[in-house]
């Protein structure tokens, strides 16, 4: 997933009308009227965070007859957390070193002052 995906991805999920969108779908496919009736905004707000979503690849739509029907997409969502979880260890081990680092100069600034 390259950055600008990414970002739309993050973006998207930052608003938490689209998350709730995202776990009332995550039950299964459903129609705008079946999301608009969910959530306490318009049907116009609700096609907008649809389009975001769609943007970002964590939804998909079919249109069958004059009813729209949306699912989750989980695909983007995990390539999402997959790069979560690659940076999360990248730091923890960083993290981990530095800590390392600091303990023994503590240590040794400790050892300075018994010789001193």
């Amino acid at each position: 997933m390259d950055s600008q995906e990414l970002d739309l991805v993050f973006s998207a999920l930052a608003d938490p009308i689209r998350r709730g969108i995202l776990v009332n779908l995550s039950t299964g496919e459903k129609n705008v009227s079946q999301l608009t009736d969910a959530f306490d905004v318009s049907q116009p707000a609700i096609s907008r965070h649809l389009r975001t979503l769609y943007d970002a690849g964590l939804i998909e739509k079919q249109k069958r007859g004059r009813e729209q029907f949306v699912r989750a997409r989980a695909e983007r969502a995990e390539e999402a957390a997959r790069w979560i979880r690659h940076y999360s260890t990248f730091w923890k081990e960083h993290f981990d070193e530095v800590d390392r680092i600091l303990s023994q100069k503590k240590r040794d600034q400790h050892d300075d002052k018994d010789q001193g």
